[in-house]
């Protein structure tokens, strides 16, 4: 499955962005789909997913800052990102275990930077 992830920008601490990730088939391919971020220098960490049932789950860092949220009929995953502080600086992809076994393509991310 092909990933596509799109909405980052560069933006002011205090500020909003919208990230969007479009797949090439459907979602429910995928056990729970998340949004991934590397920071500069880092490892890439799991910051959000969402199962087809709904779960949610958020790293420490982002709880009550980002939503996370799908439209199955777009085969489309966002990512609300509020309150942005320069450490969510990083690219940020789309992606999670396929149920066949392995990863979606990660594709190129998204890259958002936050100014302090």
């Amino acid at each position: 499955v092909q990933l596509q992830a799109s909405g980052g920008g560069l933006v002011q601490a205090g500020g909003s962005l919208r990230l969007s990730c479009s797949a090439s088939g459907s979602m429910f391919s995928f056990t729970y789909m998340g949004w991934y971020r590397q920071a500069p220098g880092k490892q890439r960490e799991l910051v959000a997913s969402r199962t087809n049932s709904g779960n949610t789950y958020y790293g420490d860092s982002v709880k009550g800052r980002f939503t996370i949220s799908r439209d199955n009929a777009k085969n489309t995953l966002y990512l609300q990102m509020n309150s942005l502080k320069p450490e969510d600086t990083g690219v940020y992809y789309c992606n999670g275990p396929l149920r066949g076994g392995g990863f979606g393509s990660w594709g190129q991310g998204t890259l958002v930077t936050v100014s302090s």
